[in-house]
C-alpha cells in the first residue's frame, strides 16, 4: 500500500465508513464495525502508523485530514449508537409489556366501586348544570382547613378528638382534610370571581365506624361567587340538583341551621327515595332525608381569601357521597363499602 494511494483515498474510505456505519442493524454490528475502522487494528489506525513514512512536507496535512476523517466518523458511529440503543430498548420493553386487557371468555371484567360510580354520576350531574370540577391536596395545613373558614380556634372540630393531625411543622397545623372546603378556599385565592365549581374527594375524621359513619368517605361541595348572588339562587341551584340527579318526583326543602363559614345557614333535606315521601323506616317516617348543609358565603371567609363582599357574594352547599348513595340504594351499614365484597359489589 503506497501512501499516495492510502491518504488520497481517505474520503472514499470515510464515506464506505459513513455508510456502513448508519447502516448497522444491531449494537453488535456496530461494534465490529467500530473495530473494523476505528480500533487499535483498523484501517485508520493503519494509515495513522504510515504517516512516519510521509515527506515531512505532507506529514503534518496528512495528519490533520486523518484527525478530521475520525472525529466525523466517531460523531456518525454515536449518533447510530443512540438510535440503536433507543431501539433496543423499546424492543425489551415490548417483550416485558404484560397484557392486562385480555378478558378470559365467561370472565367478568372489572368495575369501578360503587362511590366511584356515584362521584362520577354527580360530577355529570354538575357539570350539565355548567359548573367546573376543581381538586385539591388531602393532607392540609390548619389555615386552609379551619381558620381560613372562619372555624374559631375553641371550635370542637379542630379538637384532637374529631380530627387527625400530622407530626409535620408546629402541633396542630398539618392535618388530613376534614371536609373538601380548604379546596374552595385554593380555589378562590387562585383565580378571580366569577366562580361556579364543585370540589369532590376524600375526607377523613376520626368517627367511630357504625352503619352511618365511617372514618374516611368522600364528599362533594359546590361553591358560587358572582355578582348579586341571592339566598333564592342556593334554593333553585339545591332543587335544579335534585331533579336532576333523583329524577322530578324528587323535591328539597331548607331547614335552619348553623355553620362557621356561612350566614345564613341551612339544611337541605329531600323527598325520601325510598318512599317517595309516604314515609318509612329510612326515613322515620317524616317524608324527608337530610342530605347535606348549604349557606351563603360568609364575609369573614371572603375576607381571608381578598373578594370584597360587598362587590361579590356566593352560596356554598355540601354532602357526603357515601351517605348519598347509602340512600339512594337503601345500604342499611355505610361499612359494607370498605370490604371489598365482590357479592356486594358485583351489584352495581
Amino acid at each position: 500500500m503506497t501512501s499516495e494511494v492510502s491518504y488520497e483515498g481517505l474520503p472514499e474510505l470515510e464515506e464506505e465508513a459513513t455508510g456502513r456505519l448508519r447502516a448497522a442493524g444491531t449494537l453488535d454490528d456496530l461494534a465490529q464495525l467500530e473495530g473494523e475502522f476505528l480500533g487499535r487494528s483498523g484501517r485508520l489506525a493503519d494509515l495513522q502508523k504510515g504517516l512516519g513514512r510521509l515527506p515531512a512536507d505532507q506529514r503534518k496535512d496528512a495528519g490533520l485530514a486523518l484527525n478530521a476523517v475520525r472525529a466525523r466518523l466517531r460523531e456518525v458511529l454515536d449518533e447510530t449508537g443512540t438510535i440503536l440503543e433507543a431501539t433496543e430498548r423499546s424492543r425489551r420493553l415490548e417483550l416485558d409489556r404484560l397484557d392486562l386487557t385480555e378478558v378470559l371468555p365467561g370472565r367478568q371484567q372489572g368495575r369501578h366501586h360503587p362511590v366511584t360510580q356515584t362521584r362520577d354520576r354527580l360530577e355529570d350531574t354538575f357539570i350539565g348544570m355548567g359548573y367546573a370540577v376543581a381538586e385539591g391536596p388531602e393532607v392540609e395545613t390548619d389555615w386552609h382547613n379551619f381558620e381560613a373558614l372562619n372555624i374559631p380556634p375553641a371550635h370542637p372540630a379542630r379538637a384532637s378528638h374529631d380530627t387527625l393531625y400530622l407530626d409535620w411543622g408546629e402541633p396542630e397545623s398539618t392535618l388530613v382534610r376534614t371536609h373538601t372546603s380548604p379546596v374552595q378556599i385554593r380555589l378562590m385565592q387562585s383565580q378571580p370571581p366569577p366562580i361556579y365549581a364543585v370540589m369532590p374527594g376524600r375526607v377523613y375524621r376520626k368517627d367511630t365506624p357504625d352503619p352511618r359513619h365511617i372514618p374516611g368517605f368522600s364528599q362533594i361541595e359546590g361553591l358560587v361567587v358572582d355578582r348579586g348572588i341571592t339566598f333564592a339562587d342556593l334554593a333553585g341551584t339545591i332543587e335544579t340538583f335534585t331533579h336532576a340527579y333523583f329524577g322530578p318526583g324528587i323535591n328539597s326543602r331548607l331547614r335552619p341551621s348553623y355553620f362557621p363559614f356561612t350566614e345564613p345557614s341551612a339544611e337541605f333535606e329531600i323527598t325520601c327515595p325510598i318512599c317517595t315521601g309516604t314515609g318509612c323506616r329510612t326515613c322515620s317516617d317524616t317524608g324527608w332525608l337530610e342530605l347535606g348543609g348549604c349557606g351563603m358565603v360568609h364575609p369573614n371567609v371572603f375576607s381571608a381569601v381578598g373578594i370584597d363582599s360587598e362587590e361579590w357574594s356566593g352560596f356554598a352547599f355540601g354532602f357526603g357521597i357515601d351517605r348519598l348513595l347509602q340512600v339512594f340504594h337503601a345500604i342499611p351499614d355505610m361499612r359494607v363499602l370498605l370490604d371489598n365484597d365482590l357479592r356486594f359489589l358485583s351489584q352495581f
